[in-house]
């Protein structure tokens, strides 16, 4: 009698150790997609006195409600001599924001105040300092080329890359 309660209690064990063990990896598999889109989500890169990014191209996973874009301005010259920032546009607006931007000034980062047309941007920074910018994805379309760059004067012709989502 004893032999038989001994075993239906280790089977309940087994049985909840079970279930519990599935809800985990269910978990696990739920939350661990999320932390690698999240990882995914976080993108930086390199300006330097050369007058060039680190990069000329930029992607995020269409699962990021959110993307964060950290610039590192690996020279040493300030941000009034040769300042970098990262804006984000349409392809079709880059350049007439670019334009817009070299009157708006440092004090506005070189980009004209409230400028619809820009879907992020950081301010502008000097050698050795770092800046980030968060925007939502929403409204941006999967696989459509954005372009990003730098709006201090003159280096908008050279310091741009592409950035989707994909």
């Amino acid at each position: 009698m004893q032999q038989k309660q001994d075993q239906t209690r280790w089977s309940k064990t087994m049985k909840n150790v079970s279930i519990f063990s599935g809800m985990l990896a269910v978990l696990i598999a739920l939350f661990g997609v999320r932390a690698v889109a999240d990882d995914h989500c976080n993108l930086s890169l390199g300006a330097a006195d050369n007058m060039q990014f680190s990069t000329k191209a930029m992607a995020a996973p269409v699962a990021c409600e959110n993307v964060t874009v950290t610039l590192n301005h690996t020279g040493v010259f300030p941000k009034n001599a040769m300042g970098h920032n990262w804006v984000l546009t349409t392809e079709a607006d880059f350049k007439g924001v670019a334009m817009d931007g070299g009157s708006a000034g440092l004090k506005n980062n070189y980009v004209k105040e409230g400028d619809t047309r820009v879907i992020a941007m950081t301010e502008i920074i000097g050698g050795g300092e770092s800046t980030s910018v968060t925007f939502s994805t929403e409204g941006l379309t999967a696989g459509t080329a954005y372009t990003f760059f730098c709006s201090f004067p003159g280096h908008w012709g050279i310091m741009k890359g592409t950035f989707t989502l994909s």
